[in-house]
Order: structure tokens, then C-alpha cells, then sequence
């Protein structure tokens, strides 16, 4: 009878779990057939190209990002083929995790499915979360680890049970193999433990277990980085030297914020962050109020780019939504319905900026209607369309007319020309799209690619792209124009003449380091 009454008690709980989690599974749904639905919509991404070879190259390090994102590829490509819904299908899979994540977050914070409804469809109407998933990159799967990180701090919380700080290890770990921000996150959330009752646990040995996983994780992309010279911490530093990103003032920066999560939703996640400061139902997580507070002032201190924070808002929204939920028990249950209708109507407005809803000319026809002007986030964007829709055109017609200029070239030059692009993006389409054209892999000096080096080619004999000719001239004794490259929804960058040079004034491997970029 024992057994019998138990199992009854477990069938009730596991059926209020599901009653408690069905937005957050018809969310999850929702989003991902969306995903699918866009995969295909335009092109390859710059940076999935890129990623794909080094997807080709792999490693325990890459230049300028972490190591994880390589092995995704491959593993994606190994498992599916390199078709865009092939290579877009681990991050339309991450997309709908986040919101199982909200909906446990949710609940270990006290709420039930009207929170729960809530949080997602705001996180659904979110401008940034619409576009950080639509493509492959490190930031599809940075809120997983980071929000699955928050789930495992709550239970620990709420359980009292510390051996679920492993959990949170093992999720550190992986979180700052996908990158390196994760460092920062994980700086914030000590900061907000110190700061709160559960500062004690800080002393606990399963959390001091955790972080040891945590590291054993990261450490080979730590002796990776030790090896190579760190040249992530180059790249970064060139990127602050140089000003490659836009840097905001405080005021801008908090500006962006509410922009980019859908103005309406401050209604939620405002909300939600006081929740877990200052709202006497949310003192015991009041850790998490503050690790949001140290990770905003860190990313505003270092100037960071707006959407760094991103993966740190949906507990916010978790929060907000239990805290609405609490409010409307008894009385104001319109509210909700305005707050939702305000943010899935300001989303659906915001939509075709972030997904690639509509053809290229339409969109620029809505965005002339709207009178909106691109948000940037580097100051050497510029193009018809917002840089992450740009920078999916363009690439299949350079490697055609890269294809042209070499197979016009005599059998014996052929085989010693190397194609040298200026970028990465330049050289991963030509590893992408290049073997269907019998193309030689591409060479060039740019971030990871610089590490992979010239490989067998001298110089005597080079296609060069993105180059200008004084440039050409002073490394090479023939430069030759070919062919003007146009592409009118590409980025401007993309637009430039292809050079046939030839006769290497040193050789190539001689010049390789002064190359680097």
C-alpha cells in the first residue's frame, strides 16, 4: 500500500510538472519550427564559414574564439551533411532548450504556469534572442550554459543538497570551452554569492570540487592558449587598440538593453530583477540580482558590445514572471494580457530585422517604411542590409569568379597558385564552395588562419583578394587586375578587385609574419 500510495504521489507530481511546463514546451516547439523554417532562407554566415574550417582544423584552441564551436561543426556536418538546415540544426535545438530552461528556473523560483507563460512569451518577443539563434555560433549555446549553470545554483538553494554544485562545474567548464565571456559570468556570480546569504557555501567542498571540474574542463584550451603565445588576449587587445567595436557610454549602453529585449518586456525583466533584489519573496535567490548587477557594471566598464549580456536575461524574465504571477493572484489579471499583447506585438513588428523573414528587397522596403536605421555593434559595418544579413551573400559568386581566374591559368601554374584571401570569411568560403570548382584550399593570414600557415606554396604565383593594388605591388613584381567583385547585398567590404600576382619579391613563408592580422 506504501508503494502503491507513493507511486500515486509521483505520477501527481510528474503530471503538475507537465501542466506547470506546457508553455515552455509549446514555446520550445514553436521556436524551433520557426528555426527550421529560416535556416535556408539566405546563405552561409561568414563566421559559419569560418567555422566549418575550423571545424577541418581541430583543435583545443582557435585564435579568436573557444574551442567548442569547432567540434559542433564538425560533429554537425559528420552527422547531417553541410546543407544550412544541416549546420543550423544544433542551434535551433539550443533555442528551444532556453525555454525548458526558463520554465525550470521558473519553478524552482516559486512560480507556476502563469509565470511561466509569461517569461516565454516575452523571451519569445525578445529582438535579441530572435537573432542571436538563427545561425551557428558560440552564442546559440552561451545561455545554455550559463542559464543551466542558474538552474543547478538554484537547486543547490532550494534542495540543500551541495553535491549539485558539480553540476554547476561540469556547466562552467563546457560554458567557457563555447567562450571565453563565460569567465566574466562566472566572476559575477561569485560576487553576487559573496554579497548574500548563500556566501557560506562558497566554503563548501563540493563547490570547491566543482570549481576544480570546472578547470580541469578549460585546461586544455589553457595550455592551448599558453602555447600558442595566448593569442586570444592579442586578438582582444587589438581589437581595443584598433577600435574595431563601438564603444557606448553608460546611459546608450542601458538604452540598448531595453532595445534589444523589446521595449515592452522591460515590463518583465525590470520587474524580475527586482524580484530578486529587493522583493521579500525572492530573498533567498537574492545572489542572482546581484551577479546580473557585477556582470552589466563589468560589461560597461570594459566596454563591451550590447548583446553580451543576452544569456544573462532569461532568469530575469523567469523572475519577472513569478513576480507578476504573485501580483495578479487576486486582482489586475489584465495586466498580463497587455504586457503580453505589448510584447509580441512590438516582436512581430521587430521580427523581420533579426529573422530572414522576408527577401532582401522587401526588407528594405519595410525598414524605408519603419524609417529604422541598423543598429552596430563594429564600427566598419556598412552595407544594404544589417551585417548578420549580409554577411550571408555574396560568397557562392566570389568563389565562381576566383574558379574562372584559375582555370583560365596553364596546368602548370595552377599548380602553384595559391589563393590568398584578406579575411576569414574570404578563405572559409573558398574551403566551403571551393572543391565543387576544383579549387586548392585557401591560404591567409587572419585570425586561426594565420596559424595554419602558407603551407607548400612560394609565392611565384598567387590570386589575391581584398587587396589593393598598392599593396599588391609592393610584395609582388606583377599584379593584373581580373575581375571587379559587386555583390549588391553583401557587405561593402565584399566589393573589390581580385588580382592575379605573380614573382614574390621574398618568399612567401619569409613574409608570413608580417602578414598576420
Amino acid at each position: 500500500m506504501r508503494q502503491a500510495g507513493a507511486s500515486t504521489l509521483d505520477q501527481a507530481g510528474a503530471a503538475s510538472t507537465r501542466r506547470l511546463m506546457l508553455p515552455a514546451y509549446c514555446a520550445a516547439a514553436l521556436i524551433l519550427i520557426v528555426r527550421l523554417l529560416t535556416a535556408g532562407r539566405y546563405g552561409y554566415f561568414r563566421d559559419e564559414l569560418y567555422f566549418l574550417a575550423c571545424g577541418e582544423h581541430l583543435a583545443w584552441g582557435y585564435v579568436d574564439h573557444a574551442p567548442l564551436i569547432g567540434l559542433i561543426a564538425w560533429l554537425s556536418r559528420a552527422l547531417f551533411g553541410d546543407s544550412l538546415y544541416s549546420l543550423r540544426l544544433f542551434p535551433a535545438l539550443a533555442s528551444a532548450g532556453k525555454f525548458l530552461l526558463i520554465g525550470g528556473i521558473v519553478r524552482e523560483l516559486g512560480g507556476r504556469r502563469t509565470a511561466v507563460t509569461l517569461a516565454c512569451l516575452g523571451w519569445l518577443a525578445a529582438p535579441a534572442f530572435l537573432n542571436s539563434d538563427t545561425r551557428l555560433s558560440m552564442n546559440a549555446f552561451e545561455p545554455l550554459f550559463w542559464m543551466g549553470s542558474v538552474y543547478a545554483l538554484l537547486l543547490v538553494i532550494n534542495r540543500r543538497n551541495p553535491r549539485l554544485w558539480l553540476w554547476f562545474g561540469v556547466l562552467v567548464g563546457l560554458g567557457l570551452e563555447n567562450k571565453h565571456s563565460t569567465l566574466f559570468f562566472l566572476l559575477a556570480v561569485i560576487v553576487g554569492l559573496l554579497l548574500t546569504q548563500p556566501r557560506r557555501t562558497l566554503t563548501d567542498k563540493w563547490l570547491w570540487i566543482a570549481w576544480a571540474i570546472a578547470g580541469f574542463i578549460f585546461l586544455p584550451n589553457l595550455v592551448w592558449q599558453w602555447a600558442n603565445h595566448w593569442p586570444t588576449l592579442e586578438h582582444l587587445s587589438s581589437v581595443k587598440r584598433t577600435h574595431q567595436n563601438i564603444e557606448l557610454a553608460a546611459l546608450p549602453f542601458l538604452t540598448q538593453q531595453v532595445r534589444m529585449l523589446n521595449v515592452a518586456n522591460i515590463l518583465i525583466w525590470l520587474p524580475g530583477l527586482w524580484f530578486l533584489l529587493a522583493d521579500r519573496e525572492g530573498k533567498r535567490y537574492r545572489a542572482l540580482g546581484w551577479t546580473y548587477l557585477a556582470f552589466l557594471a563589468a560589461m560597461m566598464l570594459l566596454k563591451g558590445k550590447d548583446y553580451y549580456l543576452t544569456p544573462i536575461y532569461p532568469m530575469l524574465f523567469a523572475a519577472g514572471g513569478v513576480w507578476w504571477e504573485r501580483l495578479t493572484a487576486t486582482r489586475f489579471r489584465w495586466s498580463l494580457g497587455v504586457i503580453a499583447v505589448l510584447a509580441l506585438a512590438l516582436g512581430c513588428l521587430k521580427a523581420p530585422f533579426e529573422l530572414p523573414i522576408l527577401s532582401p528587397g522587401t526588407f528594405l522596403k519595410y525598414r524605408a517604411a519603419l524609417n529604422a536605421r541598423p543598429s552596430r555593434t563594429e564600427t566598419r559595418q556598412s552595407g544594404l542590409l544589417p551585417q548578420h544579413f549580409g554577411d550571408e551573400f555574396g560568397w557562392p559568386e566570389m568563389v565562381d569568379a576566383v574558379s574562372r581566374i584559375y582555370h583560365r591559368l596553364p596546368p602548370e601554374q595552377q599548380a602553384k597558385t595559391a589563393i590568398f584571401t584578406n579575411n576569414y570569411g574570404e578563405a572559409g568560403a573558398i574551403d566551403f564552395f571551393g572543391p565543387r570548382h576544383g579549387l586548392p584550399k585557401a591560404i591567409s593570414a587572419h585570425q586561426t588562419y594565420y596559424l595554419w600557415g602558407p603551407r607548400d606554396y612560394t609565392g611565384e604565383s598567387v590570386i589575391v583578394l581584398q587587396w589593393d593594388r598598392t599593396k599588391a605591388e609592393r610584395y609582388f613584381t606583377s599584379v593584373q587586375s581580373e575581375t571587379t567583385l559587386d555583390p549588391p547585398y553583401a557587405m561593402d567590404e565584399e566589393r573589390y578587385t581580385i588580382y592575379l600576382c605573380t614573382g614574390m619579391k621574398r618568399p612567401l613563408a619569409e613574409v608570413w609574419p608580417e602578414l598576420r592580422h
